[in-house]
């Protein structure tokens, strides 16, 4: 979700760049202390691609745009990384295409990446207490499109709520936002649930603690 310069109010902006610093410095501290394997480079940069080239195909609306997000994949895949590889997608995305603004990139960057790791934490919890089923891949999937697509309505909420936050006047565009979102949210539900199922089945060690939990 990509809001443009001069459209947020200051304390929105700032709420944003603070929030985005917080969390680049949790994952940058867990980082330091889990260490990163040497396999985890290219699946960041893979991810960070993914996210980066899904976003560019996008129908404006107003001074935001509705497009595929994949926000919950990143947040399965990745876990608390997905924040700073949705914050490096952002960053190259309104460099290199103006696509965002560039005061907006962390605030744009909350919008989707605490979504992201909301999805990380439910498929996780869901997959640990087996609350679908025993089945791992059915669970596995079910769970993955259930977070895929709770992230993607988060992440129109959370848009359309720094816009309120900037005055009544955004609030039609905030509604539409929404809305325009339900049917992203249901493509992706049905796309991440079907990539989980399959990596979990080919190689779960590539979705964030699976690989050390096989059953």
């Amino acid at each position: 979700m990509h809001i443009s310069d001069g459209v947020l109010s200051a304390p929105v902006l700032a709420a944003g760049w603070i929030i985005t610093a917080v969390f680049l410095a949790l994952a940058i501290r867990w980082s330091k202390k889990k260490g990163i394997e040497v396999e985890v480079i290219p699946k960041l940069s893979v991810m960070t691609a993914v996210f980066f080239v899904v976003c560019l195909v996008h129908i404006p609306i107003g001074p935001t745009c509705v497009h595929f997000i994949f926000a919950g994949l990143l947040g399965i895949i990745l876990g608390i990384l997905a924040y700073p590889a949705i914050f490096i997608g952002l960053v190259l995305q309104a460099f290199l295409f103006q696509f965002g603004g560039i005061t907006t990139i962390g605030i744009n960057t909350v919008n989707v990446g605490i979504p992201a790791l909301i999805a990380y934490v439910i498929f996780q919890r869901g997959m640990k207490l087996e609350l679908l089923s025993s089945n791992r891949e059915f669970s596995a999937g079910v769970l993955g499109g259930i977070a895929g697509g709770l992230s993607v309505f988060l992440v129109a909420i959370f848009t359309a709520g720094a816009l309120i936050a900037s005055g009544e006047k955004f609030t039609g565009v905030a509604v539409a936002i929404v809305g325009a979102h339900i049917p992203v949210m249901i493509i992706e539900a049905i796309v991440v649930g079907f990539v989980i199922t399959f990596l979990v089945r080919v190689k779960p060690e590539i979705i964030g603690s699976l690989g050390s939990d096989k059953k």
